[in-house]
């Protein structure tokens, strides 16, 4: 069964597709979720709301339940410093943490970092869920023609760049050109602000992947189906994921979208 495990759930399917598993294996977890970012009213309730300043109520929590393994799972939308009101452990967190703020893996590596020195073992999303984890090929009927196949290598190398500077883990490309790129924002309100840039029938291309020496115990990329109709609804013609790294949650569902809109999702080889 396993050690007993706390999902940290923020937004999106993922952290309650975590749970489902567990369930499903008899693994004894508990449920916290992130205020303002999961679905703090959806069912089965959560085990737990907390904040994210709530940094000694969550170690207390944690520890009162005998938690040994913990997840990360779901979007989350860093907050401006004014709004995370921590309790006192929290403020002494933040105070550690000084330049690690203004980057996404180094806040989520100093927030490890501090669990691991409290005695928890912090795991990857994809281990528990091995079944999900992207494949190389396509994903349904659509292939990437010849054009689609460059922009991908395209993307690669963008990412990688971007990747580097701690910014991203997505860029859509259109012949070459760089559309959009994720920031803060996240994947999905990318591809909905590119939308207005691209160019009538001539391709566009959702390019997600791992950043340069990216821990993949968190933020691993993921996709789902609100990211394969947010790349139709824009106009995209496919969608590419790294074989082996990056999770594709609600496959058949994703094909269907995918089939039905001509839009190929594909799992391509990482470097």
């Amino acid at each position: 069964m396993g050690p007993k495990l706390a999902i940290i759930a923020g937004g999106g399917n993922l952290p309650w597709l975590l749970r489902d598993t567990c369930d499903a294996s008899g693994r004894d977890c508990l449920f916290i979720a992130l205020n303002d970012h999961a679905d703090i009213y959806r069912e089965p309730a959560p085990d737990a709301v907390i904040r994210i300043g709530d940094w000694g109520r969550t170690l207390d929590l944690l520890k009162e339940h005998r938690i040994e393994e913990l997840v990360f799972a779901g979007t989350v939308r860093r907050p401006a410093l004014k709004e995370i009101r921590p309790d006192a452990r929290g403020a002494s967190f933040l105070a550690r943490l000084g330049r690690a703020w203004f980057g996404d893996d180094s806040i989520l590596s100093a927030v490890m970092n501090e669990l691991e020195k409290e005695g928890f073992h912090v795991v990857s999303p994809e281990s528990l869920l091995q079944e999900f984890v992207a494949n190389e090929g396509a994903y349904g009927s659509v292939q990437p023609d010849e054009a689609a196949i460059a922009d991908i290598l395209r993307g690669k190398e963008v990412i990688k760049a971007i990747g580097e500077q701690d910014i991203g883990q997505a860029v859509v490309i259109q012949q070459g050109i760089v559309m959009a790129v994720e920031a803060a924002e996240g994947t999905d309100a990318m591809i909905a602000r590119c939308k207005s840039l691209l160019r009538d029938d001539a391709g566009g291309v959702l390019v997600k992947l791992p950043k340069p020496g990216q821990d993949r115990r968190i933020d691993l990329p993921t996709i789902g189906t609100r990211t394969i109709q947010a790349a139709r609804e824009a106009g995209l013609i496919g969608v590419a994921v790294e074989a082996g790294g990056a999770l594709v949650v609600e496959v058949e569902e994703i094909m269907k979208i995918a089939d039905a809109a001509g839009i190929f999702v594909v799992g391509i080889p990482g470097d």
